[in-house]
């Protein structure tokens, strides 16, 4: 394959010059020998969540199987910021050396452009083996080889109150199988005529910020108007086309006007359109399988869970061993763990979407000692959030599952930084103001990923 690294370079520089507000990583540290140090960002189990338990679980064994007083143990080093300043944080580090990294943790886009760079080093084949879900295995690669192994999954859901859409006399299912984002605007209009009342505001919500939450509900805008859409070919380079584009706006479109959607989605990060529906009024939230507990929390069994409507966009994070590490083979070993089928099913059980397809169902459970009694609530009661063998109430482990299977890569190039900054800023206007002209916007939105993505 051929490499732009000249290009790439460039990028990968300004990226490292423009961290932003999250801090810089940890400088170089005087690590005992046997220190693996794993970079990654915030766990949303919370503290002592569910990645350190893992490390911990894999330190214990480590200790039972050293012979001498010398043996290899893992910590855990959290990033600061969002994912945006994680990714510059991370490049800037393994660029200069300033941080000593043997494990990262990236999130599913960034793998193209840390292998090209050079940064990640390529790992054994097998560690990404026919029980890792297919559109979830495909992020490992890289050029044929795999360079990052899945982690912990992501893909996106619908939420939604069935008090709300009760009240308004939708019949139940309320989101049936084959839903649609036609038929969620008509059950929003159904509710706008029928509940004229202070408990309802809003239809739905979600993340459109100018950050990567807005490139995810475009993507799942675009893919899911020009079916099987690939913006990139194999080797990153972009094949779109105005047509493709224009079908994509005017759906995006659809979900941004004012009429449908909050008028604060265009300011929220998963955060602010998570706080958001929990403060009551707004009927359905488009977000990832990690704001189930929360939401469960205040809602119980006013909640519902389903597929997002269309296709949905995968996430997730995948590890990988820097090309620095001096503890290669060890931390390789160290991933082996971390991702086997115990540790995958351990991800799901603390509320991850899990990457392997024998971690859902009955024949695998967490062992006590790395499964942890469940945290206390917000405001301090016991966590009352079922954690059956099914899953959870609406959200079972094989809606999941599927959701995975059914889920869309959002463009793979070494080059994405560069793709998701021009598709946020390009669809500016017709987020921010719910109008534009979509045949204007579509024809600017392609000359400028084509100045993005250079073939």
């Amino acid at each position: 394959m051929p490499r732009r690294l000249t290009a790439l370079f460039a990028l990968l520089l300004l990226a490292a010059c423009t961290g932003g507000a999250g801090g810089a990583p940890e400088p170089a540290a005087e690590e005992k020998p046997g220190t693996i140090v794993v970079a990654s960002g915030r766990d949303v189990t919370g503290s002592n969540g569910v990645r350190q338990r893992l490390i911990d679980a894999w330190n214990r064994e480590q200790r039972q199987k050293a012979t001498g007083s010398d043996f290899y143990q893992a910590r855990l080093v959290e990033l600061p910021g969002s994912a945006d300043e994680q990714r510059s944080q991370l490049l800037g580090a393994l660029q200069s050396g300033s941080a000593r990294y043997d494990v990262v943790n990236l999130d599913v886009t960034w793998v193209p452009e840390f292998a090209e760079a050079g940064l990640v080093r390529a790992l054994p084949d097998d560690l990404v083996d026919a029980d890792v879900i297919g559109p979830v295995a495909e992020t490992a690669r890289w050029d044929e080889k795999v360079y990052a192994v899945p982690f912990n999954s992501d893909v996106g859901l619908l939420y939604y109150r069935t008090d709300l859409l009760r009240m308004a006399g939708v019949e139940e299912p309320y989101v049936p199988e084959g839903f649609t984002w036609e038929k969620l605007r008509g059950h929003i209009l159904t509710l706008g005529e029928k509940l004229n009342t202070p408990d309802y505001r809003n239809g739905w919500t979600t993340q459109l910020a100018p950050y990567e939450g807005r490139t995810v509900n475009a993507m799942e805008a675009f893919a899911t108007a020009v079916p099987g859409l690939r913006l990139v070919d194999e080797d990153g380079r972009y094949t779109g086309n105005v047509e493709q584009l224009r079908r994509g706006v005017q759906e995006l479109a659809h979900r941004v006007v004012p009429l449908s959607v909050s008028s604060k989605a265009k300011e929220h990060d998963e955060t602010g359109s998570t706080s958001e529906f929990t403060e009551g009024g707004t009927a359905f939230l488009r977000a990832w399988p990690s704001a189930y507990p929360t939401l469960y929390r205040v809602f119980g069994k006013r909640l519902g869970v389903a597929p997002l409507p269309g296709r949905a966009v995968l996430g997730g994070q995948n590890l990988a061993v820097t090309t620095s590490s001096e503890r290669a083979r060890k931390a390789t070993e160290l991933i082996r763990f971390l991702t086997g089928r115990q540790s995958e099913r351990c991800l799901l059980e603390a509320g991850f979407a899990a990457t392997r397809a024998s971690a859902y169902g009955r024949a695998l459970r967490c062992p006590a000692e790395i499964s942890a009694a469940p945290a206390p609530s917000p405001t301090g009661e016991a966590d009352e959030v079922p954690r059956g063998d099914e899953g959870r109430p609406g959200l079972t482990d094989a809606m999941l599952r599927k959701a995975l299977e059914q889920a869309v890569h959002r463009p793979r190039t070494p080059l994405y930084g560069a793709f998701t900054q021009t598709l946020i800023t390009q669809l500016g206007p017709l987020v921010e103001s719910g109008s534009a002209n979509q045949d204007a916007l579509a024809r600017s939105l392609d000359e400028a990923l084509r100045r993005a993505l250079p073939g």
